[in-house]
């Protein structure tokens, strides 16, 4: 059997982006911080990595479109947090930014992270944005290197 998968390195020519939003700043920088060290410590370029800022999770699949249809980027890593409050807000936010991310996705051959977390409350969120979990955003970069290799050895 032939086994295709990818690697956890860059070659260092890669142009990657990060999209994340700045609501909830406190924890979605930690998850951009830990995003661009996964990027550097796999090879990549500082050079190469841009970060684009939306105002919120909601707004992550519209600016993906764009990013994603202009063709510049071979990966694009995707970092959010929704935490749930007393309404029902959550609920619609977290399922519109996963449902938008995902149909964007489908519609190009360029790989797509998804490190959104939607969370109950603010303490688990600080958990996965560095602390106990580790962190989200250093594991969605992480794959964003693997999927990049993988797509060079299907052919892709």
């Amino acid at each position: 059997m032939k086994t295709i998968e990818g690697k956890l390195s860059l070659l260092g020519s890669e142009k990657v982006a990060i999209i994340g939003s700045r609501f909830n700043h406190i924890i979605v920088d930690r998850l951009i911080e830990g995003a661009k060290d996964a990027f550097l410590r796999h090879g990549g370029d500082e050079g190469s990595i841009d970060l684009i800022l939306v105002p919120g999770a909601f707004e992550i699949p519209f600016v993906l479109e764009r990013v994603l249809s202009d063709g510049n980027y071979d990966g694009v890593c995707c970092v959010g947090a929704v935490i749930r409050g007393s309404t029902p807000h959550f609920d619609y936010v977290a399922a519109e930014t996963t449902k938008g991310i995902a149909s964007v996705t489908m519609k190009y051959g360029i790989p797509v992270t998804y490190g959104v977390l939607t969370t109950d409350t603010i303490e688990q969120a600080i958990e996965r944005a560095g602390c106990k979990s580790g962190n989200k955003g250093f594991e969605a970069m992480t794959n964003i290197v693997e999927l990049i290799s993988l797509y060079k050895n299907l052919g892709a």
